[in-house]
């Protein structure tokens, strides 16, 4: 399998997230990709798509808010990552000049702040997933290291980690019938957000029931219908309970005829994960994989979330060696 990675994506590096009243050092930091790179073996480095393929999927002034929001901070007076704090119940355009307003705006949690190299990691975390594909239509499998994740970002929104969306970015780049998969422990609810209605693409995700985890307000069963299947599992599920609903959300994928399959991986349905609550062990993620394998389809692996840094690697490896 060719492996695509840019040392790019190292530039964000956020110091801390606020989540359940306090602040915590962020678990999304440049470290996961020290523990993933040596398992996987040598990478190709990606080459630049432009900015076209990922305004396909984000709103343009989204997306410059991305490349303009840390200047806009420090040139407020602040220092450091920037991070919301007020947000709008009701979702309509406004005017907004303060880089306060503007961070509420385009975001819905407090724990994706954006910093220095924020922008420029988050596009080259898409340039990564489009070199991949790029390999994936010329014949062989492929797996994307990219990080920040991206399954979280919506149309015009961050959060959870999540600034600019490489699994949708690729799915509408592709120019084929498209299925993503999102077995990260969270719901993709940006790629859903994206995707939703779009002719051509099936999105089904397997994850933590959002009525007791993040992020909550999305990934219920019944948002399920049309191109969207959700399938919320409950906290402690491990690889007997999880199979049956793998193997139902590849059989409904399949009904829809793709010519490429788009796999959302996030390594933290693992049971040592320290913010989930799933129960896979490492040797679970080949068994993962050699279902999804049975699709027959060319396929793009794209990393989402996974935090157990001292089982990261192997379990990345497990699933990669599946194919």
């Amino acid at each position: 399998m060719r492996c695509f990675w840019d040392e790019q994506q190292r530039l964000h590096a956020p110091a801390t997230e606020f989540f359940n009243g306090a602040l915590h050092p962020a678990a999304e930091h440049p470290g996961r990709v020290d523990s993933i790179l040596s398992p996987i073996g040598p990478t190709e480095t990606p080459q630049d798509h432009g900015l076209e393929p990922i305004l396909a999927a984000h709103d343009p002034a989204y997306v410059e808010f991305l490349r303009t929001a840390h200047a806009e901070w420090l040139a407020a007076g602040r220092a450091g990552d920037a991070l919301p704090y007020a947000f709008p119940v009701q979702r309509r355009k406004m005017a907004l000049d303060r880089i306060d307003a503007r961070l509420g705006r385009y975001s819905y949690d407090t724990c994706t702040p954006i910093g220095p190299g924020t922008w420029e990691a988050g596009y080259w975390a898409a340039q990564t997933g489009l070199s991949a594909l790029a390999a994936v239509q010329a014949g062989a499998n492929a797996f994307a290291l990219t990080r920040p994740p991206g399954h979280h970002a919506g149309p015009d929104y961050m959060g959870g980690y999540s600034y600019l969306n490489t699994a949708a970015v690729c799915a509408l780049s592709a120019g084929q019938r498209a299925a993503i998969l999102d077995v990260d422990y969270h719901h993709g609810n940006g790629t859903q957000d994206i995707l939703a209605e779009r002719q051509g693409i099936h999105f089904a995700s397997i994850h933590a029931d959002p009525r007791h985890d993040y992020p909550f307000f999305w990934g219920h069963a019944d948002e399920s219908g049309g191109n969207l299947l959700n399938l919320p599992l409950p906290r402690g599920t491990d690889w007997r309970s999880y199979e049956p609903a793998l193997v139902r959300s590849l059989e409904w994928l399949s009904e829809g005829s793709p010519e490429l399959l788009i796999v959302s991986f996030g390594a933290d349905t693992y049971a040592g994960d320290p913010i989930s609550h799933f129960a896979l062990e490492t040797g679970d993620y080949t068994r993962m994989a050699r279902h999804i394998a049975e699709l027959g389809l060319p396929t793009l692996i794209v990393m989402e979330g996974g935090y157990a840094i001292e089982a990261l690697g192997a379990n990345v490896a497990n699933f990669l060696s599946g194919f």
